[in-house]
């Protein structure tokens, strides 16, 4: 069933893909004899999902793909990029940077800016990536962001008068906390907890949980936390009416997605690194952040299998 998918899927992305190489001042080239290209992704839905949306459309033009998602947190799943055990990953260009810049005893890359905008991280990213001598290319970011938010119950809300993370500061030791286990060596995470709201490392109450995915946003839901680090897309904040308290001191940056693929890989690629823009530029063009909460809505709450996710987001391209 997949392989008939896959067939119809492949037609209708080669027809709007070839008009998009067209636009794009270069043709896509037959992949007839590139290499296979491994895939990896983090180990939550969305990471997963975007990284199966590359995979499939890069499949559909011909190419092998192997794929090694939900490798893990992005410290494991950096460790498998740069040591080359996969080849292209989906990264949030905000986070991503922040992993190599924000502390860093490098004084180029801690003088590179973590920012608001999408667009002024995917290059900033390019630069800490050369300065920090990792062989690799980011390409473009997508329309849409995934930023990092902490969330609490209606209830939780209101008991405690709380709508930002500063109010949150001031009752921080009347509730549990959900976060991520790498929190305590993220700088987004802990760093601006600690440092940007003055919330004690670590939280009196605190539940370690896996990010953005259904764990995390199960336990706030049963009410075994009540701060949870969730994704923003999460469809399940707006389904249980849940309240995204405001980062009022900004210190979450623009979370655009984009595709980074090691240059090792890109040289063997023939058109190079234009090749693979071809066919994952107009991707991420497409991907909203109202796709990225609509698409995750069939996994995470509809329960559709992320093969078949990715499947019609692709096929809709062609539409």
């Amino acid at each position: 069933m997949r392989n008939i998918r896959r067939l119809a899927l492949g037609a209708s992305i080669l027809a709007s893909l070839a008009m998009v190489g067209t636009a794009g001042g270069g043709a896509i080239v037959s992949a007839q004899d590139q290499p296979t290209i491994r895939i990896g992704s983090d180990g939550f839905y969305e990471s997963q999902l975007m990284a199966e949306i590359y995979a499939q459309a890069l499949e559909a033009e011909g190419f092998g793909v192997e794929r090694q998602l939900a490798i893990g947190a992005r410290p494991a799943r950096v460790e498998a990029f740069e040591s080359g055990q996969i080849d292209l990953v989906p990264e949030y260009v905000g986070s991503g940077l922040g992993f190599y810049t924000v502390g860093a005893e490098d004084p180029d890359l801690a003088a590179i800016e973590v920012t608001g905008d999408g667009e002024t991280n995917r290059a900033n990213l390019q630069q800490a990536l050369d300065v920090a001598g990792v062989e690799a290319t980011v390409l473009a970011v997508t329309a849409g962001e995934d930023t990092n938010a902490a969330v609490v119950r209606a209830e939780t809300a209101e008991e405690l008068g709380v709508s930002s993370i500063s109010d949150l500061a001031g009752v921080a030791d009347q509730v549990t906390f959900g976060l991520p286990p790498e929190c305590e060596v993220n700088a987004l995470c802990r760093g601006a907890l600690e440092d940007g709201y003055g919330i004690a490392w670590p939280p009196a109450q605190l539940e370690l949980l896996p990010p953005c995915g259904a764990e995390m946003a199960g336990a706030l839901e049963g009410q075994a936390i009540d701060v949870a680090w969730l994704c923003s897309t999460q469809p399940i904040i707006a389904k249980n009416g849940w309240v995204v308290l405001e980062d009022d001191l900004d210190t979450q940056p623009a979370e655009n997605l984009a595709p980074i693929v090691r240059n090792d890989l890109v040289e063997q690629i023939d058109g190079g690194a234009d090749a693979l823009a071809a066919i994952l530029d107009p991707i991420s063009a497409a991907v909203t952040t109202d796709v990225l909460t609509a698409l995750g809505a069939k996994v995470a709450i509809d329960q559709e299998d992320i093969e078949d996710v990715a499947a019609e987001f692709l096929a809709g391209l062609g539409g």
